[in-house]
């Protein structure tokens, strides 16, 4: 709601009382705001017992996975609260804390409009009825874990998994995929800091549902490394699924002051992705999209958003989601339709030729 920035004293129509500060004046002030940004992640990590900032110790196990490349001291955990140092190796749950269940085809999924597995298009080799009566459904596998500190996150309860473990094996979960299950979508939290789970999963349930549809799709903020990037998109790939990748902000020191982590890896797998997928164009392999958080992701945002993904291939499908009041982000209002089609506009001027509203239900 209207608030005051306490670095510029400007009052604006939305401003979070947790960060306390404009969007202009993180993107175009960092170095004099950075301290405030910090103190409100250090509260946030805190609050629900994760480390602070990505570990750094001199003596510690370099975890290779994500953006944070963490160097895990003896005993401690990662940025993610799931990978720790035992003993001197890496380890983590033995197997992943998660949350799982099925959903009717079509699903709310964020790609519901390009979707292979919503639309029913693109293999009509593997075609078959859709809707609630055909009994063909997705698996939804919810991770509890994740490399970003997002203080909007719309799905902030995946902590509950950290603090309290729902474990699950690879086998135990591959094991649910019966005929019927036409897709799996991996999310969260993220995948990433379990994505070798996710992985082993996937290629299981492919292995023994050879001859049928089974399309794999990722839903994750892009933060990983090249070759986990890579292996994960090549399993989507041909099993006809979709990588979905979130991009939070375009200004780096926005996405920073948002998430907690620079949005550099997200924006080269980007780019990455985008080349592994370019020869298939129906279903499209990527979509992007960004949540419009009121005050922060605004039409400049958005635009610059959709002027890099233009500049990559102007027929990536990008979404726009209606943001909810959640996390540390609970005083500002929902996205506004004003907002929202102004954006909408904004991504089309930008060059993309499929770009679409989702939540819409959340619009005010």
């Amino acid at each position: 709601m209207e608030g005051k920035c306490v670095h510029c004293g400007k009052y604006f129509e939305a401003i979070s009382k947790e960060l306390g500060l404009c969007a202009d004046c993180i993107r175009d002030h960092f170095g004099h705001v950075k301290k405030i940004i910090n103190g409100t992640h250090k509260r946030c990590r805190e609050e629900h017992r994760l480390p602070v900032s990505p570990p750094k110790d001199k003596d510690g196990i370099p975890c290779p996975i994500c953006i944070n490349q963490c160097r895990i001291g003896k005993g401690k955990y990662g940025y993610c609260g799931v990978r720790k140092n035992e003993g001197g190796k890496i380890v983590d749950f033995g197997g992943a804390t998660l949350n799982y269940y099925f959903e009717n085809l079509p699903t709310n999924c964020v790609a519901d409009v390009v979707c292979a597995g919503c639309t029913g298009s693109g293999f009509p080799d593997f075609a078959y009825k859709r809707g609630p009566e055909s009994g063909h459904k997705s698996l939804a596998v919810f991770y509890g874990a994740c490399s970003f500190d997002c203080l909007f996150c719309q799905n902030w309860h995946f902590r509950d998994y950290l603090t309290q473990p729902h474990i699950v094996t690879a086998e135990e979960l591959a094991s649910k995929v019966d005929e019927k299950t036409s897709c799996i979508c991996f999310f969260g939290g993220d995948p990433t800091p379990q994505i070798f789970h996710a992985i082993k999963v996937a290629r299981l349930a492919l292995e023994r549902s050879k001859g049928r549809i089974l399309r794999i799709c990722f839903e994750t903020n892009g933060a990983m490394s090249e070759s986990i990037a890579r292996e994960f998109t090549e399993i989507a790939l041909l099993s006809g699924g979709t990588v979905k990748i979130d991009l939070k902000a375009y200004n780096n020191n926005l996405h920073y002051a948002l998430t907690g982590i620079s949005n550099k890896w997200t924006l080269n797998n980007f780019k990455l992705i985008a080349s592994l997928g370019k020869k298939r164009r129906e279903p499209p392999l990527l979509v992007a999209s960004t949540l419009l958080v009121p005050g922060y992701i605004d039409v400049r945002e958005v635009q610059d958003i959709a002027k890099f993904i233009a500049k990559i291939d102007r027929e990536i499908p990008y979404c726009l989601l209606a943001f909810y009041p959640q996390f540390y982000m609970y005083d500002l209002p929902p996205t506004s339709r004003k907002l929202a089609e102004e954006c909408l506009r904004a991504a089309k001027k930008a060059g993309l030729r499929r770009v679409y509203l989702g939540n819409k239900h959340l619009l005010i």
